[in-house]
């Protein structure tokens, strides 16, 4: 019995209807989205032979992230999120099948992959910070909701443990344009998601500022607090130093460890299974505190897993590694995620995910653009290596500031009731369902 109640609180997030019909039409989706995403990888390989190209299409993809995330997280806070969705999620639809017609009718040229990769991170820079906001309306009950964020990671990593390896397997039967096709089929399960969901009616904030200073005033209440700053700063600088490994898989699957599209997708599904291990370690956690030191290890142990896949020739090493990177980047990267989701204003919480989105998603194009052209001169292996080293120190100023950091949220930890000893007398003081005033993160 105790099991089963483990089992229980580990996915208690889905007892709330709205976040299942969410985290199952997402599920089905992300599984496209990865096998396009490995198909592409492929393509653009095989049509170049160009490291820099691969990095190029990923900047593309990615760069505008960077530039409208922070306006993304403007509109996430004025707008309907539900609709906001609804439309991103339809012009992605539109991209797939319009790439799919394009790789099927053997007409694709390179300059379609990198304005088509263009289109959708344009999309991808409202949707993100859209969708980081919205989940928290899909949870019925407050504390569910870091349980919720660590499920999101489970479902994007379950996806790209399935996606990859399904992918490898159909390029080499039938070609990439189909993989693509099997994606924009897969975005109507995300959309009868969405159009089935209950949701209260949507109350339009009226607002007298301006968009500017709506922008200023996020960057203000994200940046003025050393704690959120610092969450931000490591996300960043993990996406900038770790995330262009996967630019580089391709390169290391046929070169290196000479195999073909399936080891991609093997060394892809191996990354996706560590990720999928470490968000499951997160669903089963009950509170939010000491995620900090959690931080510091997994960056640690992504960052040496790299340097070591750098290195390695041996295709079952190989995968063993891509497991521990895999599970190093995701418990990072969803345990700021949770610690901010955790304490912010809901009137600011489009801008602040939207920052967490523009270091996630806009600092990895300049990082992948870099590492290609770094790749050209000296190669993957020690690109590779230095981005290892790179995202290893990035920690240390973290883990030096770590005791002074904890000591400025403290008290905000005890009036959410997060800290064991005071909880149960603040749950029976306060109403723990309303949206605390300040907000801050480990």
């Amino acid at each position: 019995m105790a099991a089963v109640s483990r089992l229980g609180d580990m996915f208690r997030a889905l007892r709330s209807r709205n976040y299942k019909l969410f985290f199952v039409g997402q599920g089905i989706s992300l599984i496209g989205t990865w096998m396009q995403q490995v198909a592409l990888s492929w393509l653009v390989y095989r049509l170049t032979d160009s490291v820099f190209l691969l990095g190029a299409v990923t900047f593309s993809s990615q760069i505008p992230s960077f530039l409208l995330g922070p306006f993304a997280g403007v509109l996430a806070d004025k707008f309907n999120r539900h609709k906001v969705l609804l439309l991103t999620q339809t012009l992605s639809m539109v991209q797939a099948f319009t790439l799919a017609a394009l790789v099927l009718t053997d007409t694709i040229e390179i300059w379609h992959v990198l304005a088509l990769s263009a289109f959708l991170g344009t999309i991808n820079g409202f949707d993100i910070a859209t969708r980081q906001a919205f989940v928290v309306e899909l949870v019925e009950k407050r504390e569910d909701m870091s349980n919720a964020i660590a499920l999101n990671s489970s479902m994007f990593n379950m996806a790209r443990l399935a996606g990859p390896p399904i992918a490898g397997l159909l390029i080499a039967a039938v070609g990439e344009g189909v993989c693509i096709l099997i994606n924009a089929v897969s975005y109507l399960a995300v959309l009868g998601s969405l159009l089935l969901m209950r949701l209260k009616p949507f109350e339009q904030v009226q607002q007298q500022r301006k968009v500017w200073e709506s922008l200023k005033d996020g960057f203000r209440y994200a940046f003025g607090f050393p704690p959120i700053r610092a969450l931000i700063v490591i996300v960043a600088l993990l996406s900038l130093f770790g995330m262009p490994f996967t630019v580089l898989l391709p390169v290391f699957a046929r070169d290196i460890l000479h195999g073909g599209a399936n080891t991609l997708g093997y060394l892809m599904g191996a990354s996706g299974l560590g990720a999928l291990s470490g968000a499951l370690f997160l669903a089963q956690r009950k509170s939010v505190e000491g995620l900090g030191k959690v931080i510091i290890y997994t960056m640690l142990l992504f960052g040496c897993a790299l340097i070591a896949f750098s290195f390695s020739e041996v295709f079952t090493l190989s995968l063993l590694l891509m497991l521990f990177s895999g599970f190093g980047m995701i418990v990072t990267m969803a345990s700021c995620n949770t610690l901010l989701q955790t304490i912010v204003d809901d009137d600011k919480r489009g801008r602040v995910m939207s920052l967490y989105a523009t270091a996630f998603m806009g600092m990895a194009p300049i990082g992948s653009m870099l590492a290609g052209s770094v790749a050209e001169q000296v190669g993957v292996g020690y690109t590779l290596a230095g981005c290892g080293f790179l995202c290893a120190i990035s920690v240390i100023p973290f883990a030096m500031n770590r005791p002074k950091l904890r000591q400025m949220v403290q008290p905000i930890y005890e009036r959410l009731g997060i800290v064991p000893q005071i909880a149960s007398g603040l749950q029976s003081a306060s109403n723990l369902s309303s949206t605390p005033s300040e907000g801050r993160g480990d």
